[in-house]
């Protein structure tokens, strides 16, 4: 069963700093909580205390909270009101739609001077004849039951009825709790008949069935497919079976739903575990272009040192010891957790000399590969050096000699318009007569 744990309080306790020795506040509805202990402990004040919609059966271990005024713990399995003696400050009690059959017990409430309202709606007990006369006459102090509020008058006629309105109810209880003995010993049956039927199935699927299934179900889609087609029909039988509203067939109910969300759960993490591996690497040996993290980056092309820089931007708090870097003289792969990051490089590379860094202000990878293939640069710089060295000298000597020298072009390769071709001689195109033609004389200007 699910009981009240210290890492759940603390999680509803975000409001006070997760701090659960101060906590006056807490809301624990919808938990699934079976059994309810520990907060008279550890939430000495309490003042307002929410319960609603779980599994609980009976009120326990809130006796020791001394100042608190407001309990609700509607939607449970309660059967009868007890354990609220030692709450002193007690003013609202909402036990709105439990199964208390056994009215006799508000009794206990007498204790709870302070209490002002009281929900009962929804408990076996509001149907008993002489109900709301019977809480009247024995808590003097309410003020308002099921959200109707108790009138002068309609105590003193209460009070008036009390002892024929006890016997009644008295023997209405009795007759409840036959009921719901009855109800219990049909419960423990069903209960036993599903577990000697689960036993059965499993003692058939074992010997000789297990060889019969496969021929029925041949594949693992189709025997999937045959499963659910089960599981629907288990489904459909199970919402379909007519069953009394008692806290047992709640608690069943619970169980199935839990037992069902379970296995879809395991069958999920079981289809997480078959996942295929990632291909990287086709079957014709083709390298493929992966980024399984989803990652960015950039490869530069460095052509002065005659290299590939790849930056690859991973988590900057991630440990470095999750990352494994392989070089090849193609491609270039780096798993990131596991995942796969490959890219096809657009040179070969030199995998020997290649070198990984992590950057320490981003956090990023980075990668550099020197090409296979080498480029000569040395001859070009010293021939760069010796015509510096030739102009140099070269200056020296026309400072000595005082001459000037002029320094020689190559004519085709002039960046500036030849001025004296700027008019050129216009020849007979021999378009139209020629005697109609003007007689042109042509003058070069130099």
């Amino acid at each position: 069963f699910l009981s009240v744990t210290e890492d759940l309080v603390r999680r509803r306790a975000e409001h006070n700093n997760c701090e659960i020795f101060s906590l006056e506040e807490i809301s624990l509805h919808q938990q699934e909580i079976e059994k309810l202990e520990h907060l008279d402990k550890w939430c000495r004040d309490l003042k307002i205390l929410y319960l609603q919609n779980n599994l609980i059966p009976k009120i326990e271990n809130v006796g020791k909270l001394k100042k608190l005024e407001y309990l609700n713990v509607a939607l449970n399995n309660i059967e009868r009101i007890e354990n609220l003696e030692g709450c002193e400050e007690l003013k609202k009690l909402d036990l709105t739609a439990n199964f208390i059959g056994e009215l006799s017990s508000i009794e206990s409430l007498k204790c709870n001077i302070h209490l002002k309202e009281l929900f009962l709606v929804g408990n076996p007990c509001t149907e008993f004849e002489g109900y709301r006369q019977f809480v009247v006459a024995s808590l003097h102090q309410l003020k308002y039951l099921d959200s109707k509020e108790i009138e002068r008058s309609e105590r003193i006629k209460a009070l008036q009825n009390y002892p024929e309105v006890k016997w009644k109810i008295r023997e209405q209880e009795r007759a409840y709790l036959l009921k719901r003995a009855r109800e219990k010993e049909e419960a423990q049956r069903r209960m036993q008949e599903k577990k000697d039927e689960r036993q059965k199935q499993l003692g058939f699927d074992s010997p000789d069935s297990q060889q019969e299934k496969p021929s029925r179900a041949e594949g693992d889609g189709e025997q999937e497919r045959y499963g659910t087609v089960e599981n629907d029909d288990e489904d459909r039988r199970f919402w379909e079976e007519p069953t009394p509203y008692t806290p047992e067939s709640r608690l069943e109910t619970h169980r199935y739903i839990e037992e069902k969300r379970r296995a879809k759960d395991n069958m999920r993490e079981s289809k997480k575990r078959q996942k295929p591996p990632w291909t990287l690497v086709t079957a014709e040996g083709k390298v493929l272009n992966v980024n399984v993290p989803k990652l960015h980056f950039s490869l530069k092309d460095d052509e002065e040192n005659n290299q590939l820089i790849l930056d690859l931007a991973v988590y900057r708090h991630l440990d470095t010891s999750l990352l494994d870097v392989d070089v090849q003289t193609t491609y270039i792969r780096v798993l990131v957790k596991g995942k796969p990051f490959q890219l096809v490089l657009p040179e070969e590379v030199k995998p020997d000399s290649s070198s990984a860094k992590r950057s320490q202000t981003t956090g990023h990878l980075v990668v550099t590969m020197p090409k296979a293939k080498e480029i000569i640069l040395a001859k070009h710089n010293i021939s760069a050096s010796i015509k510096h060295s030739d102009c140099n000298t070269q200056q020296k000597n026309t400072r000595r000699s005082g001459q000037v020298e002029k320094l020689e072009v190559d004519p085709s390769k002039y960046s500036f318009p030849d001025v004296t071709k700027i008019i050129q001689e216009k020849e007979r195109t021999g378009q139209g007569p020629v005697k109609l033609q003007p007689q042109k004389v042509t003058e070069v200007k130099k």
